[in-house]
């Protein structure tokens, strides 16, 4: 009986280990942006249990399409059901609005597998079809992309602070 006990305990021990993200506590610490108050289920923890597999890419490979060139690009992999997309759209939304004229903005929408097959259809056409196979599991990720070396300036997953892109967009721009 006790033994049965102890399984049923580190099962369920395990499995909060594995949605810890996925259902945000009311205890984790909140990030502020823009004067709102949301939880990251994934901050202040070593090890982002959010972050799956690290991005294999150094850059997104092949030339890209002519009508992404002579602007740093904004890759957004983006789906309805993530978390950390919600938790970075006010971001991205002041990011789009700031760098309007500047700055190159693509959402891979990979929500479902018909939004996934667009997604795939026009990272292809704009020269991101490897890119996207290679990172489609990181939703709520945002890369910026430097359009001559087409190197991965920034990578940031589920983070919301508006600073961490604005510096590198600023940079990019000047140079």
């Amino acid at each position: 009986m006790k033994l049965k006990y102890l399984a049923v305990l580190a099962a369920i021990s395990l499995l909060s280990l594995t949605t810890a993200c996925s259902t945000p506590s009311a205890t984790a610490p909140s990030n502020n942006v823009a004067g709102e108050s949301k939880v990251d289920p994934c901050a202040g923890k070593k090890v982002d249990p959010c972050a799956g597999k690290k991005l294999s890419a150094a850059s997104v490979g092949g030339p890209l399409a002519k009508k992404i060139q002579g602007k740093p690009v904004v890759v957004d992999v983006y789906a309805s059901w993530c978390p950390a997309c919600k938790n970075i759209a006010p971001t991205v939304a002041q990011l789009k609005q700031k760098y309007a004229d500047k700055v190159e903005f693509v959402v891979l929408d990979v929500s479902d597998k018909s939004t996934t097959a667009t997604a795939e259809a026009r990272a292809k056409e704009l020269g991101l079809g490897k890119f996207l196979t290679e990172n489609k599991t990181q939703t709520g990720s945002l890369m910026i992309v430097d359009p001559a070396t087409r190197n991965i300036l920034a990578q940031h997953r589920n983070n919301p602070d508006l600073m961490a892109y604005t510096k590198v967009l600023d940079a990019a721009i000047t140079k």
